[in-house]
């Protein structure tokens, strides 16, 4: 990983492209981010930084953060990640990040929390085919069916699709086209949909597969 940058999803829209195709984009704001602490192989073992976004009022933050804010001098931060750059000497605690890291034409990897969906049944959740709505079926059209336990092994095999939580987990979409950055407001406009609802925190890093 060479940069990145923490952000939050501020919802989606179309640009123009040269030739007058529309494009759809997801506007991201990326920043300002503030670098609030360095690891590196002497003292951690492994270099990396990281980064904080969003402010946050010193009443709500509790005293082993405000340790660690004070440790670096900077502001309380609401959102702290951390990157593992290949190159850390060039940053240093209190630098701050902003969208023009990232410029237009840039391949990014989004990491983000889906939008949760509740507790669903197995056709939600696993597309299950379910049985027909005629003579016999009785009220389990969309039930589950079996477990397929049996006497052996008298359990149910861990991982077997079923009826359980769906959404709210963490997703990264790969290989992501920059479209615009507006480095004045912070703003990067991303080719696509990425994971998590309007408002959420958001991880972009250049694409392993650039």
């Amino acid at each position: 990983m060479k940069k990145g940058l923490v952000g939050k999803k501020l919802g989606m829209t179309q640009l123009f492209d040269q030739n007058g195709n529309v494009v759809p984009v997801t506007v991201v704001e990326v920043g300002p981010c503030v670098v609030t602490q360095k690891k590196t192989m002497e003292k951690d073992g492994y270099e990396a930084v990281q980064v904080g976004f969003g402010d946050l009022k010193v009443s709500r933050v509790n005293k082993p953060m405000k340790g660690h804010f004070a440790k670096g001098d900077v502001a309380p931060k609401r959102v702290l990640r951390e990157f593992r750059l290949e190159d850390c000497s060039a940053l240093n605690v209190g630098d701050i990040l902003k969208a023009d890291v990232f410029a237009e034409g840039d391949r990014i990897d989004v990491t983000g929390t889906s939008k949760g969906k509740g507790y669903a049944g197995v056709i939600k959740r696993w597309n299950f085919a379910r049985l027909k709505m005629s003579h016999g079926t009785g009220p389990v059209a969309r039930h589950g069916g079996s477990m397929g336990a049996c006497s052996s092994p008298s359990r149910v095999w861990k991982g077997k699709k079923m009826a359980g939580h769906l959404g709210a987990e963490r997703v990264t979409v790969q290989n992501l086209d920059v479209v615009k950055v507006d480095a004045e407001n912070n703003i990067i406009a991303v080719k696509g949909a990425i994971p998590g609802p309007k408002g959420g925190i958001v991880v972009i890093a250049d694409s392993v597969k650039a």
